[in-house]
């Protein structure tokens, strides 16, 4: 934690002082679980009637509206998104709005009118929620969104990081970076990423495929938002002891995403995403998952990147260079690009 004793910028990144935030001052004061335990959604007991999905987050981002999307599919998709990966099929959300004074009317109905579209699309109902009004801050007028999800547990997920084994291979669904980098470019009004798109989109149609055709073969899911694949992998070696190796010749890439991070100096395997899967599999279901991803067009360039090492007295994360040498890939330590998410 921060010597300061006063929460940093970095501290929503997604990286190390996040994880310590959490770990160190929010589970112990609220009486939570362990952190080593956490995964994005958590499945609740209802009576006697079974067992449902929960998750919830919040989404704030500048600016408003940016290529590919906005806040308000943003809100929708990250909330399904979490439940998706969590084994489960996404039922209805809340959204809760708190919007800053002097925000124009006709960008709010855009911004609502873009998350409802996004649910519908994604057989999502928006059930309830509340609205709130602030003073006006500095800078451009802002919205902030909360949306919580519950989901369907999906027969046949049995996902966990204890399921995770040896040899079991590590897929990921298309290029990394597309959002955090659509994001600063137009916050930044890079011209050179005109192009650039972010890739924000709802994967609960590739979680249910995986899991309905693979069942118990599908041993552990998230989506790499928040510190990017880095902080995936970085997590998944650290809860299960294992070593990760990738191979970065079979990280599917976008060119222009790639040449955007490299003018700003910035590692594409630590940049947000909003529409990817990382997903581990039983290595002899491997390549078939794939063939099931990539049938879905928000998939198509989905790959094996990586497998599954040995339990290790100090795990780590490696990767293969183009070069062929190696890289240990680190947890990012705080937030390259704030407010992405």
């Amino acid at each position: 934690m921060s010597q300061s004793g006063k929460i940093l910028l970095a501290h929503g990144g997604g990286g190390q002082l996040t994880a310590e935030l959490i770990a160190e001052v929010i589970l112990p004061a609220i009486g939570g679980q362990d952190a080593s335990s956490l995964n994005d959604a958590a499945a609740v007991a209802i009576g006697e009637s079974g067992w449902v999905v929960f998750t919830t987050d919040s989404y704030i981002v500048q600016p408003l509206e940016f290529p590919g999307g906005d806040i308000g599919k943003l809100s929708v998709c990250g909330t399904i998104n979490d439940l998706a990966v969590s084994g489960a099929k996404p039922v209805a959300l809340s959204m809760a709005l708190v919007l800053e004074e002097g925000l124009q009317i006709e960008t709010l109905r855009r911004i609502l009118t873009s998350a409802g579209r996004a649910a519908g699309d994604a057989g999502v109902t928006i059930v309830t929620g509340d609205t709130k009004v602030i003073e006006r801050g500095r800078g451009e007028p802002g919205i902030t969104i909360n949306t919580a999800g519950v989901g369907a547990p999906l027969t046949g997920a049995d996902l966990g990081f204890e399921r995770v084994e040896e040899s079991d291979a590590v897929l990921l669904s298309g290029p990394l970076g597309q959002h955090g980098l659509a994001v600063m470019a137009r916050r930044e009004g890079l011209g050179v990423a005109a192009s650039l798109q972010s890739d924000c989109a709802a994967i609960h149609g590739l979680t249910a495929d995986l899991i309905e055709t693979f069942g118990v073969k599908v041993k552990w899911m998230r989506d790499p938002t928040r510190g990017g694949l880095a902080a995936t992998l970085a997590e998944l070696s650290s809860a299960t002891g294992r070593n990760i190796e990738i191979s970065e010749p079979t990280i599917p890439v976008d060119p222009t995403a790639l040449a955007v991070a490299e003018m700003l100096g910035l590692d594409l395997l630590n940049v947000a995403n909003e529409g990817k899967l990382v997903a581990v599999v039983a290595a002899d279901a491997a390549e078939n998952a794939v063939g099931a991803l990539a049938r879905h067009e928000i998939a198509r360039p989905a790959a094996v990147i990586g497998e599954v090492g040995p339990v290790a007295d100090v795990p780590l994360v490696e990767m293969v260079t183009r070069a062929g040498g190696r890289r240990i890939v680190q947890m990012p330590y705080g937030a390259d690009l704030p407010r992405i998410c």
